[in-house]
C-alpha cells in the first residue's frame, strides 16, 4: 500500500502536506514510512555530515519513529535539482538504489508515502545515464497525488501537471491544495475549476499551520491501497 506525492512546482508546501498526510496514517494506526529518493538543499551537522531536511520534518510533524537513514537514498547539499546537485557533490542517482531501498521498507512498513523532488519534470539524473522523477514513478509502479497551491495561476499549473502525468502513463488519484483560505471566493473557485478540468477530485484543502489533514482516513487508505504496491 503506497502513494507517491508530487506538485505542481518547487516550494508549493509538497512536503508539509506529505508529512500532514503520514501523520494521519500514523494516527490511524498505519505502520508508515516516508520515502524520497532525492533530496537537495539540506545542511551538515556538526560532525559535517548532510542532514536530510525533509526527512527530519516529516518524521518530526507526524510522530513516526522511522529512522532518517532509511528515509533517503541520496542526500545533496546544494539547493538544486537533483540532477545538477549530484554532478557537482558526486554521488548520482542509481535506479537500482533507489528500487531496492523502497523494497525493504515494503517488507518492514505496510504504507509507504514517497515524495518526488520539485515538480513533475524533475531530472534526476542527467548524465551518460537519464533518471527523470518519472522514471522513480514507474520503477516503483506507484499511483499518484498532486499537491497545487491554491492562490492565482492553480487551474492553469495543475491542469497541465495532469495532463503530461497522464500522457505519460502515470496514475493521478487526485490533488491536494496547499496554503487554502476557506471562504476565499478565489480559490473556492480555483477548487471547483481544477475538478472540472481535470475530472480528480480536490481530495482535501490545507490552510497555513493546519495540524491536521482534512480528509476522512478511510479515504486516504483507499486512495493509497488501490493498485500500490507494498
Amino acid at each position: 500500500m503506497s502513494i507517491f506525492i508530487t506538485g505542481t512546482g518547487t516550494d508549493i508546501g509538497k512536503t508539509y502536506v506529505t508529512a500532514l498526510l503520514v501523520k494521519k496514517l500514523h494516527e490511524a494506526g498505519r505502520k508508515v514510512a516516508y520515502y524520497k529518493a532525492a533530496m537537495s538543499g539540506n545542511d551538515r551537522g556538526d560532525d559535517g555530515r548532510l542532514i536530510p531536511g525533509d526527512a527530519s520534518f516529516v518524521k518530526a510533524i507526524s510522530g513516526i519513529s522511522q529512522p532518517t537513514e532509511s528515509m533517503c537514498p541520496y542526500v545533496y547539499e546544494k539547493a538544486y535539482s537533483p540532477h545538477l546537485a549530484s554532478r557537482i557533490e558526486g554521488d548520482p542517482v542509481e535506479m537500482r538504489t533507489v528500487a531496492e531501498n523502497y523494497k525493504k521498507l515494503c517488507q518492514e512498513y505496510d504504507t509507504i508515502v514517497c515524495e518526488g523532488s520539485g515538480g513533475i519534470i524533475c531530472p534526476i539524473r542527467y548524465d551518460e545515464k537519464i533518471i527523470m522523477l518519472e522514471d522513480i514513478i514507474k520503477a516503483l509502479e506507484l499511483p499518484c497525488l498532486i499537491v497545487a497551491d491554491a492562490g492565482l495561476g492553480t487551474i492553469n499549473n495543475t491542469v497541465l501537471t495532469v495532463e503530461y502525468m497522464r500522457s505519460h502513463g502515470l496514475e493521478v488519484r487526485g490533488i491536494i491544495l496547499n496554503n487554502y483560505h476557506k471562504g476565499d471566493v478565489m480559490e473556492e473557485d480555483n477548487r471547483l475549476m481544477c475538478e472540472k478540468f481535470t475530472g480528480l477530485p480536490v481530495i482535501a484543502c490545507v490552510g497555513k499551520n493546519d495540524t491536521d489533514i482534512g480528509i476522512d482516513t478511510d479515504t486516504l487508505i483507499n486512495i493509497c491501497s488501490q493498485g500500490g504496491k507494498a
